[in-house]
């Protein structure tokens, strides 16, 4: 198999303290220390940019908010965590459904104009912090080519952001998530020489099962391998064929990495682990790295709240030992 070797197999966390409009930034240095310590070295840092803005102004921008962003690049160079800088909500753009945009990033121009403009803010901030400690990645998950956007204003989009940074940063690695939520790489954009990060949430009703927002009402338990709730059979062999699009980038010379995946707590512990490990063997095999989603949280090592587990305490938190040394492993 031709492995990933674009860039380093980084493998690490999804770090959630800047995810939503009510976040605060308070990011936790022990966070860092402990990543560090079990040998991890990425943060993915999935962000809203109505935090660093004031009045629901998207040009009137908060200060003091972009200084928790300083904050957390400089735990990253202390503790040789790479950050991983990431639109969970851009201007005109976002899965979660928790606010609604005033405009389309994907079919209007002033949507495209101050998604431009934030991330030419980052640019400048961070324009000589090196490239192996620092990356953008301009927006989660963009949905499946649709009414709303299509592919072409998906390409044109990401082709515009990509140049308005690299007037600013030509050195700064950028990463761009699949399409139809981070499954569907793009070919059409490896000319431009960014990472391609995709997901690892398949099967759904395997990852989500119980999860409220998610239609996954009547969704049957699920085994691994099995039967899912639409009638499909997954297996190692479906899995593979599932990443066999992404190796295939990956194999051409494109850089790839897995940006987020793992398995909300109502699913079986035994469950999780067994279907996991069949995802990072694939993934390792290519090169691919990996950031669990998330750190602290209800698909995380770190207080989980799943109800089949035998914790261990750590440090005054409730530690997955089984599934951080199955991370560990890979």
């Amino acid at each position: 198999m031709n492995e990933q070797t674009t860039i380093p197999r980084w493998r690490g966390f999804n770090l959630l303290e800047m995810f939503t409009t009510r976040s605060t930034g308070a990011f936790q240095e022990d966070d860092f220390r402990w990543m560090a310590e079990w040998g991890f070295d990425f943060a993915r840092l999935p962000m809203c940019y109505t935090l660093w803005t004031n009045n629901n102004d998207v040009y009137d921008i908060n200060e003091s908010m972009l200084e928790q962003v300083d904050r957390v690049i400089e735990l990253g160079r202390r503790y040789g965590i790479h950050i991983n800088l990431n639109f969970h909500r851009g201007p005109g753009y976002s899965v979660n459904r928790e606010r609604e945009e005033p405009f389309n990033l994907w079919k209007d121009q002033a949507a495209l104009d101050a998604f431009i403009f934030h991330w030419q803010i980052f640019a400048r901030r961070y324009k000589g912090i090196p490239s192996d400690r620092l990356s953008f990645n301009l927006i989660n998950e963009p949905t499946n080519p649709n009414a709303l956007m299509s592919r072409a204003d998906h390409e044109r989009v990401i082709r515009a952001t990509v140049t308005a940074i690299r007037e600013i940063d030509p050195e700064r690695l950028i990463f761009i998530d699949g399409l139809s939520w981070g499954n569907e790489p793009c070919p059409e954009l490896t000319d431009l020489g960014v990472v391609q990060s995709t997901r690892a949430y398949q099967p759904m009703n395997l990852t989500h099962y119980k999860a409220n927002w998610v239609n996954s009402e009547g969704w049957p338990e699920p085994t691994w391998p099995g039967q899912m709730a639409d009638g499909q059979w997954w297996d190692r062999k479906r899995l593979e064929k599932h990443y066999a699009p992404w190796i295939k980038l990956a194999a051409q010379g494109v850089g790839v990495h897995c940006g987020e995946g793992g398995a909300f707590n109502h699913t079986p512990h035994a469950i999780v682990l067994t279907w996991l490990r069949d995802v990072l063997e694939i993934l390792s095999e290519a090169g691919i790295g990996f950031a669990l989603w998330n750190l602290r949280g209800a698909f995380g090592v770190l207080d989980s709240g799943r109800k089949d587990v035998a914790y261990e305490n750590w440090h005054g938190h409730l530690l997955d030992r089984k599934l951080l040394d199955l991370l560990r492993e890979f």
